[in-house]
């Protein structure tokens, strides 16, 4: 693999976010048959430049004041980025802000990127740290300016000429195109939108021919997720294959993993994606409710969903996606603890007469009195135990936070999520809504992470 020409790219920023931040300062040098050249430029970013930037960049805002915004430069920057390998230390944050000032330009902008961090842990796995200053330090590389866009620049450029030095050129090459390699991508699918895809938590939804939902993800890395949909070994796959469907990719970016989670579960409900049938939820939701019949005698009785109030009630065993899986749990219950379908309301009760499992063998007896209906219902609440609905630890709703979010939660039901103080009051005094089965069972696993409410 040859590398004809190359652009060692850094930038200084107001900030660590494209889409908030803005650059100050561009270092390019351009490598190619016909040498390497340098260039470099102050950008006036049109906001104020902190006083911790101005101590670690040493860019301050009388330095840019006279400086050209970036708009003014956009047209030579990308003239000298076009038709090259743009290689950058931490390549996703260069790139990521390049891209969100073109676009603020007008400019569209697409490069094949590889990253130094990336190289550097591919090369040197026995190295924990791969910043910079650890290069520096580890391949004896010559500073200039540090934290200036040019310096840094030059040390990358410098760190890349020791590695063909040093590293075989085709170990090199083959770590090269395996950074830079693209995912095969549907035909109908703008690459563009490969590029745009963050980093974080989030959900993402692929739509196919006329914005069709064809499914929902969630996962902590959205960037990575979506891109192993199109991973290189399914190339080959038939045209039927439904990720060759996809024409679009939108990503919602959210605080943690529960809210990813929690935002997929949602919106599976209100798109019904093609290839999220069996996750669908369902009007039919219900429970088995364990009711007292008489003193000691337990039985259970099928409750929807929508017609409980889970601010009272116990003895509660589900939730099950309708009557029939419902049905079919307690039946397989009855069969592994050997109780009484009679009793279990599984068929019918003809007293003095024994259940059909009795006949087989399979009832210990409590339909013809061998068995106390006592210890029948002590073993139907054993059997139902791990069915049995978490009881809500707090005496009202509680919270969960994640970065700038705040879960509120109220008995397994999610109330919405808040960015404010105010966007709580408002989830309070909106009725809550109905009782989810994935909603639920998302957050009893995150139940040690809960807090009281005290809003």
């Amino acid at each position: 693999m040859s590398f004809p020409a190359l652009a060692f790219v850094d930038l200084e920023t107001t900030g660590a976010t494209a889409a908030a931040d803005r650059i100050t300062e561009i270092g390019i040098v351009e490598v190619d048959e016909t040498g390497v050249r340098e260039w470099s430029c102050l950008v006036n970013p049109g906001i104020p430049i902190s006083g911790f930037i101005e101590r670690l960049t040493g860019i301050s805002n009388a330095m840019v004041a006279q400086a050209p915004p970036f708009a003014d430069v956009a047209a030579e920057v990308k003239a000298r980025l076009d038709g090259r390998l743009f290689i950058a230390h931490n390549a996703r944050f260069d790139y990521g802000f390049l891209r969100n000032e073109f676009k603020r330009a007008g400019h569209d902008f697409h490069a094949t990127v590889l990253c130094t961090v990336k190289l550097s842990r591919k090369l040197f796995p026995q190295h924990a740290r791969h910043n910079l200053d650890s290069l520096i330090e580890r391949h004896g590389l010559t500073v200039s300016s540090r934290h200036r866009a040019l310096g840094d620049a030059r040390l990358i450029h410098q760190f890349w000429t020791r590695m063909q030095a040093e590293v075989d050129p085709e170990r090199l090459s083959e770590m090269v195109k395996a950074l830079t390699a693209r995912p095969s991508l549907p035909e109908g699918l703008d690459p563009a939108a490969i590029d745009d895809l963050p980093d974080g938590a989030g959900v993402y939804i692929l739509y196919g021919e006329n914005d069709l939902p064809l499914h929902v993800g969630k996962s902590k890395e959205l960037k990575k997720r979506v891109l192993a949909h199109f991973a290189a070994d399914r190339a080959a796959a038939r045209e039927t294959d439904p990720v060759q469907q996809v024409r679009r990719i939108e990503c919602i970016e959210t605080g943690g993993e529960i809210g990813a989670q929690l935002k997929a579960a949602a919106l599976i409900r209100q798109l019904q994606p093609v290839q999220d049938r069996s996750q669908r939820g369902t009007d039919a939701l219900c429970f088995w409710q364990l009711v007292e019949a008489r003193a000691g005698e337990w039985r259970p009785v099928l409750m929807p969903a929508c017609d409980l109030d889970f601010r009272r009630l116990e003895h509660l065993y589900g939730p099950f996606k309708g009557a029939r899986e419902a049905t079919r749990t307690l039946t397989e219950l009855a069969r592994e603890h050997r109780l009484c379908h009679s009793l279990l309301g599984l068929e019918a009760l003809t007293p003095g007469q024994p259940c059909s499992a009795h006949r087989l063998q399979q009832c210990k007896g409590a339909c013809v009195g061998k068995e106390p209906v006592s210890f029948h219902s002590a073993r139907l609440m054993t059997a139902l135990s791990r069915q049995r609905l978490a009881p809500w630890p707090f005496a009202g709703p509680a919270w969960i936070r994640e970065g700038d979010e705040v879960h509120l939660i109220d008995h397994w039901r999610h109330l919405g999520t808040a960015h404010s103080e105010a966007d709580l009051h408002v989830l309070l005094d909106t009725p809550p809504p109905a009782f989810d089965r994935d909603s639920y069972r998302i957050l009893v696993k995150a139940a040690d992470r809960m807090t009281a409410s005290r809003v």
